[in-house]
């Protein structure tokens, strides 16, 4: 399995990708055409030019699933695959609507596609999107997604601000009512990194590094660069089927 998890698309300050090229040039290798899934923004079209503008540099071709009369032709002929970010809720439905989820997971998972995700993309590379940011705008038809890794993972995530007169929940708040009700580890990455999963090898790469929360015990901080293959051996227990 061949996976590149980024917890966001765009850094402040930075073009779009423009954090991650060399990281995804890499992870493509000689695969100079990928299908991008647009589904979790409602412009597919405009959401499809930003990103094939974004690799022109690299010389990756960029085709929308979305833009032939079956989305699963475009996913089941191309060597990579990118999912990109939006609402996690929209994108899963849409996944399972046209079909498409079907076919990435079962390429993936057979090796024979190189995963590239973002946010939301990265969001349903775990066994469900139980640890999104986002709100439930539409309802897919179970929280199930592709489970290419048995842990959680929740991008953009915000350390907390001790000097916040903000009155809401943290995002590590949020993360240990989580673990309260399900016992899998949850891997909390910052903005500007990324996870590549290669095989059995998983490491954190780009900037900032990662929390990790496992139930009854303190958050691990984990800095960038550090191995993290032996998530890959979690066990996850939900409180109910996904």
């Amino acid at each position: 399995m061949d996976l590149l998890l980024l917890s966001n698309s765009r850094n402040h300050g930075q073009s779009f990708l423009a954090h991650a090229l060399e990281e995804i040039d890499g992870f493509l290798g000689d695969a100079r055409r990928l299908a991008f899934v647009p589904y979790a923004l409602r412009d597919h079209d405009g959401y499809t030019a930003i990103i094939a503008e974004a690799l022109a540099p690299l010389g990756i071709e960029v085709v929308g699933v979305h833009t032939g009369a079956d989305p699963r032709a475009a996913v089941a002929d191309a060597p990579a695959v990118f999912v990109g970010g939006g609402n996690t809720f929209r994108l899963l439905r849409a996944l399972r609507t046209t079909g498409v989820f079907e076919v990435v997971r079962h390429r993936v998972t057979a090796g024979d596609l190189r995963y590239l995700g973002s946010s939301a993309g990265t969001n349903l590379t775990a066994p469900t999107l139980r640890t999104t940011n986002d709100m439930p705008i539409v309802e897919p038809p179970s929280f199930e997604a592709f489970g290419f890794v048995p842990f959680q993972i929740n991008p953009h995530y915000l350390d907390p601000a001790p000097d916040s007169t903000h009155m809401g929940e943290t995002r590590e708040q949020r993360l240990t009512e989580f673990l309260e009700e399900n016992d899998v580890p949850v891997l909390g990455i910052r903005e500007g990194g990324w996870l590549r999963v290669c095989g059995e090898t998983a490491t954190l790469g780009g900037a900032n590094g990662a929390r990790l929360f496992t139930r009854a015990a303190e958050p691990r901080e984990l800095a960038p660069g550090a191995d993290v293959s032996q998530l890959l051996a979690t066990r996850p227990r939900y409180d109910s089927p996904a």
